[in-house]
């Protein structure tokens, strides 16, 4: 009988097929594994479909790098009433906003939209800032505040921002950054509650995990600083007149060596005033209690500023906190507000409906500030500060990570940097890595339910960043600067002109320019409507405010 010989194709066929199944035993047993890691008998695949939106700030310049002094567009709508785009602190400062999505693209699909809308109806050839840290081109009075119209509520906005003003200075409060909001599918909650065991309502169970996953997520957010800070250095005259100790790199940038995040330092979203406050993340009672007695307690350095003068109003109130949002961290605890609801009163009452992470820079190689490689890694962070154990905090872990933080933003790229885990120290790096390898069981159940392994990918790009630091945008950012021989202005000019032209290059559909142009004018009428709808005067309205 004739020796008989598979074909070449019937061959590859079959040795594809088997390197398949292997593929998928590897996967299920990594599953399987990443499942007892957190204890889980299942994990469903519509439990996978995490819900994330992402707020980006940026700030309008002109061709020349100066701070806009221009108005908000009207044709970009009310800032007080669009749901997509608005001001934070000035007029220059945009923020676009996103729907939640459970998609990744549809998510950044519309983010990239906002900004094409924008910047094909900007003035004068205006383009968007893409670093975190301002170009403070010309004097600090300069910076305009964003003002949100005559209604009472537009008003207490913008007197927030003169508050702010008066405590911090313009200059810090015009630094941008990336929020990523980010929730669990609703259809998560029920079966997981079961799985826990836990005889309490729904809510106060999701909040109650939410709190866990912001306690782990403060634990090491050391980590997301080090691996996305993209703001090593600054301009001379954002310093000027402050007390800082960054090195000279030429003679208009300033900087650290081994600097990461400097926004998120003593330069940046930094207050004196809150360095005292233990704001505790054990239970939701706790923390809405420390902030609404932050609220009440006067300061003595903002009554020596006053609340009015010369009939002008300074600031809402002389306390430690104006109102909640002006505490300062890298996380918090949100709820969608309804009507004139203050925020703490929405949590207290209706529980934690998603946490918005605020420690992210803009990283000025992405034109929209944030990729899908960091989204994929910031659902596998957040998915495993969930799941796995998150013991209560008490007041000496609290400033011990408060005190890593500081050293990453500083120091994060120093091969020789030490942290502190429970009172011992710990190279940085080797905890990284640790921590990386522990991620790598949020990373499976990801791929599991999204039938990949882009979460795997997105992990293994943060291991080379710990191998090598040049690889971070921080260490790239100062690499740059110096192989070009490039100041952080010019640096961050080439990125914004490279920027916009991508966006003006790159067509935005019909049907989503014209959803965007319905949108603002509708936020217009819809700001109207507020402002007739006052039946009492911004006196009597804010003493009402400060009352609450």
């Amino acid at each position: 009988m004739p020796l008989t010989f598979n074909s070449p194709s019937t061959d590859t066929g079959c040795r594809a097929e088997a390197s398949t199944f292997e593929t998928g035993k590897i996967l299920s047993k990594q599953f399987n594994e990443s499942l007892q890691r957190y204890q889980l008998a299942e994990f469903n695949s519509e439990w996978g479909i995490v819900r994330r939106g992402i707020e980006k700030e940026s700030l309008r310049i002109t061709p020349e790098g100066y701070i806009s002094s221009l108005s908000h567009p009207a044709v970009l709508g009310s800032t007080l009433t669009n749901p997509f785009i608005t001001t934070d602190f000035s007029e220059a400062l945009l923020e676009f906003i996103t729907p939640a999505y459970g998609n990744i693209s549809e998510c950044l699909q519309m983010l990239e939209d906002t900004h094409r809308f924008t910047l094909q109806n900007l003035e004068n050839d205006e383009m968007l800032w893409v670093a975190s840290m301002p170009c403070p081109m010309g004097a600090e009075a300069e910076i305009p505040i964003a003002q949100y119209g005559s209604s009472n509520k537009g008003k207490l906005k913008t007197l927030y921002r003169h508050g702010l003003s008066h405590r911090y200075g313009s200059l810090m409060q015009a630094i941008a950054g990336l929020h990523y909001n980010f929730s669990m599918p609703e259809s998560f909650w029920s079966p997981y509650q079961k799985h826990c065991a836990h005889q309490g309502s729904l809510q106060d169970f999701r909040t109650q995990k939410y709190l866990h996953l912001i306690r782990n997520f403060h634990r090491y957010s050391w980590l997301l600083v080090y691996l996305f800070g993209a703001s090593p250095a600054a301009c001379k005259c954002f310093v000027q007149g402050r007390e800082h100790h960054l090195q000279e790199l030429d003679e208009h940038t300033l900087y650290l060596p081994y600097a990461t995040c400097l926004r998120m330092g003593n330069l940046g979203y930094k207050s004196e005033a809150q360095k005292s406050l233990f704001v505790c993340y054990n239970e939701l009672s706790s923390y809405a209690d420390c902030l609404s007695q932050a609220m009440h307690t006067p300061y003595p350095e903002y009554e020596a500023i006053g609340q009015k003068k010369d009939g002008e109003y300074l600031q809402i109130n002389t306390n430690l906190l104006q109102l909640e949002n002006e505490f300062y961290s890298t996380i918090r605890p949100k709820r969608n507000v309804k009507n004139d609801e203050r925020p703490l009163q929405a949590l207290t009452e209706r529980g934690i409906e998603y946490i918005e992470v605020r420690a992210l820079d803009l990283n000025p190689y992405l034109p929209l500030g944030i990729d899908v490689e960091q989204i994929r890694f910031l659902d596998t962070f957040l998915l495993h500060c969930l799941l796995s154990d998150s013991p209560e905090c008490h007041e000496q872990e609290y400033f011990e990570v408060a005190s890593n933080l500081a050293l990453v933003v500083e120091q994060g790229r120093d091969p020789e940097l030490e942290l502190k885990l429970e009172g011992s120290p710990v190279p940085m790096r080797r905890w990284a890595n640790e921590f990386l390898q522990d991620l790598t069981h949020s990373a499976s159940i990801l791929d599991h339910i999204h039938a990949g392994d882009d979460y795997q990918n997105s992990l293994s790009a943060q291991f080379e960043k710990i191998e090598n630091s040049e690889l971070t945008p921080s260490g790239r950012i100062l690499k740059d600067m110096k192989e070009g021989q490039l100041s952080f202005f010019e640096f961050s000019m080439r990125q914004s002109r490279a920027h916009r032209d991508y966006f003006q290059h790159n067509g935005l559909s019909e049907e989503s320019a014209q959803m965007m142009r319905d949108t603002a004018s509708a936020s217009l009428l819809k700001q109207k409507k507020i402002e007739a709808q006052d039946t009492i005067g911004f006196d009597e309205f804010l003493e009402n405010w400060n009352k609450a």
